[in-house]
């Protein structure tokens, strides 16, 4: 309802107004966060849940348009110097007369007025399918359809609706989905904008039998390791129509993931760094009413044409890996890459100063529970002086694989581990807090997997607090109250959740991972230039390490598969009081320095969720500008 929006922007606005007013008064900040720091695993999760009443509101708010802004949508499309002409791709069999119709409709209602609607009706039983599309080829002459002999399923019914299609670009529609009114005129600003596009996709959500919207999927910036995992492009889905012609279409054979399998083949055939994404909801995909969709009814059908393609793609690619379904997400996909042979030596480094009860532990878990078989410990002990740290040291130097590095002096974690990655004889580096615990054998197996990819940089993992919820999902820019530079993704979330839309049990790219549990090649942390021990002597040093290693063209991961149990900083203390705050204060105006526009603009954070929190919850308003308002202004 109407004081849903208006309380929105009353929470955005108070939230602000607290951190302006806390960030004045230093001694507030420490006293709050002292409070809420035990509690906040617990909080969150019940804090920021989302209802689709919500999602509603922030429609009505954020995501309808005025007569202004049709006026200035008309406005824009007539100085636009590329109109190219998008064909609207609908295979239809046995829709409900009335979805049908929407759907048409839908497309008859687009501002851009640069169209064609090109169906194949797939052989219909029911008379009233070619009769609605003959009603609407009469009176729209943008209208094609063909009826099909035969009944050859979705992927044959697209190809035919395909051939009727004369435009530069494509775009995929199913028969009884929605364009939001703006669909196209946004594809048209994106092609204007970036002329060597080949792929452009953008959010979707859910329309129910009564109109109303909800389940938004908010998508991060184009993903080559989340589209492995789920069909991230999806909806809507505007392809060249070149590119879909030199890849033959969509393939018959993989009924229930065509869209998925046309994506892979078509980024396989442009490359990643043509693809684009527009985060807006333009498309409106229909909830069945009645009987079940052919992905939802057929899911293990779906899932294994989506397996075959997948496999099919990274075998294009010459990688031998197996393709499983995603333990925590069963409609979603789990790669599992090969290892070199033989398997690379990791030099695993954890600073540490005495705190014998939490490095015992660590690094038990390390030496013994651990499948992963070629590895060395490189302990950096900066300065201990228990007799029991003594103690622990002389039993693990026994150990071939375990070495104890001297390194006296003022805490300085960046120097820590740089001086210990110079005394590593491993391939891949793996960084690692002494107050880390291993629950399973096969996270360093899996995370080494991923680290000796050529494309990709940083790896991260899954880290839970004690109490079992998830302390670490991946880094989000921008984002860390209140300091506003990064914070990790899914604070509080149950542990064995899969997240919305697979987020928590997917393997996916990330802006940045903390450096609790990271892996990275050793060149590529040389080629960044290591931790930087003079401005980030303490925090934010595994951010800025990452965003050094993105800045060179690496991606950086997150992934599911390795589980640690972390005590966070239990062995360090926190950054309240005295010099540690006033430290503290240092590296945030550095990061700000350094980062400021990046930490605004994380690729993989849409710009349609909020800063104020981890877990997906709606931004009011929206970070992205309207490109009819940029426009106009």
């Amino acid at each position: 309802m109407w004081y849903a929006a208006v309380l929105g922007n009353l929470r955005a606005n108070a939230i602000n107004a607290a951190r302006s007013y806390v960030r004045r008064r230093p001694w507030l900040k420490r006293r709050l966060l002292r409070l809420l720091r035990p509690l906040w695993p617990y909080l969150q999760p019940r804090l920021v849940r989302q209802t689709d009443t919500n999602y509603r509101s922030w429609i009505r708010r954020y995501d309808t348009l005025s007569d202004a802004d049709r006026e200035a949508i008309l406005a824009h499309i007539a100085r636009l110097p590329r109109r190219p002409l998008i064909s609207v791709v609908m295979p239809a069999y046995e829709t409900p007369e009335r979805f049908l119709r929407e759907a048409i409709a839908s497309v008859q209602a687009q501002l851009y007025p640069h169209w064609e609607l090109c169906v194949a009706d797939d052989a219909s039983p029911s008379p009233h399918v070619a009769r609605v599309l003959e009603e609407a080829a009469r009176a729209d002459a943008r209208i094609r359809w063909v009826r099909r002999e035969t009944n050859g399923h979705i992927s044959a019914a697209t190809n035919t609706a395909l051939a009727l299609a004369t435009g530069e670009w494509v775009a995929l529609m199913d028969h009884d989905d929605l364009l939001a009114e703006h669909a196209l005129y946004e594809v048209a600003v994106e092609i204007n904008a970036n002329p060597d596009a080949a792929l452009i996709y953008s959010d979707e959500d859910k329309v129910d039998a009564g109109g109303r919207r909800n389940a938004p999927y908010f998508k991060p910036d184009f993903d080559p390791d989340l589209l492995l995992g789920q069909n991230l492009v999806n909806h809507l889905g505007v392809y060249r129509r070149d590119l879909l012609t030199a890849i033959g279409g969509m393939r018959e054979g993989f009924e229930g993931s065509q869209d998925h399998d046309l994506a892979l083949r078509a980024v396989g055939a442009c490359g990643a760094e043509r693809v684009r994404h527009i985060p807006a909801v333009l498309y409106h995909w229909r909830q069945a009413a009645g009987p079940a969709s052919f992905s939802e009814a057929y899911l293990a059908r779906c899932v294994d044409a989506a397996r075959r393609a997948v496999a099919e793609h990274l075998a294009a690619r010459g990688v031998r890996a197996e393709v499983i379904t995603a333990p925590l997400a069963p409609a979603y996909l789990r790669v599992v890459w090969p290892l070199p042979d033989p398997a690379p030596l990791v030099s695993v480094i954890i600073p540490t100063r005495d705190r014998v009860d939490l490095l015992r532990g660590c690094v038990e878990g390390l030496l013994h529970r651990t499948g992963y078989g070629p590895i060395e410990v490189l302990i950096a002990d900066n300065g201990s002086e228990e007799a029991r740290t003594r103690e622990l040291f002389a039993m693990l130097a026994r150990d071939a694989r375990v070495r104890v590095l001297p390194m006296p002096g003022p805490f300085n974690y960046s120097r820590l581990n740089n001086r210990a990655v110079a005394e590593a004889r491993g391939e891949v580096l793996l960084l690692l807090n002494n107050d880390t615990e291993v629950l399973e054998p096969g996270w360093l197996r899996e995370m080494v997997s991923h680290a000796v990819r050529p494309e990709i940089g940083a790896v991260g993992c899954k880290l839970l607090y004690p109490n079992g919820r998830v302390q670490h999902g991946g880094v989000i820019l921008g984002i860390g109250w209140p300091c506003g530079v990064a914070g990790h993704h899914f604070v509080g979330a149950a542990g064995g959740a899969a997240g919305p839309f697979g987020q928590l049990a997917l393997v996916r790219s990330t802006s940045a991972v903390t450096a609790a549990c990271l892996a990275v090649r050793r060149h590529v942390f040389e080629e960044a230039g290591g931790l930087d021990e003079e401005n980030l002597p303490v925090a934010f040093n595994d951010v800025d390490l990452c965003l050094r290693i993105r800045e060179r063209g690496y991606r950086n991961l997150w992934t599911p598969f390795a589980v640690l149990r972390h005590w966070e900083s239990v062995s360090r203390g926190l950054d309240l009081e005295g010099e540690n705050a006033r430290r503290f204060r240092r590296e945030i105006a550095y990061m700000r320095r350094r980062w400021g526009a990046v930490l605004d603009n994380d690729p993989f954070w849409n710009p349609n969720l909020s800063l104020s929190d981890s877990m997906r919850t709606l931004a009011w308003p929206p970070r992205r500008e309207r490109p009819w308002r940029c426009a106009a202004s």
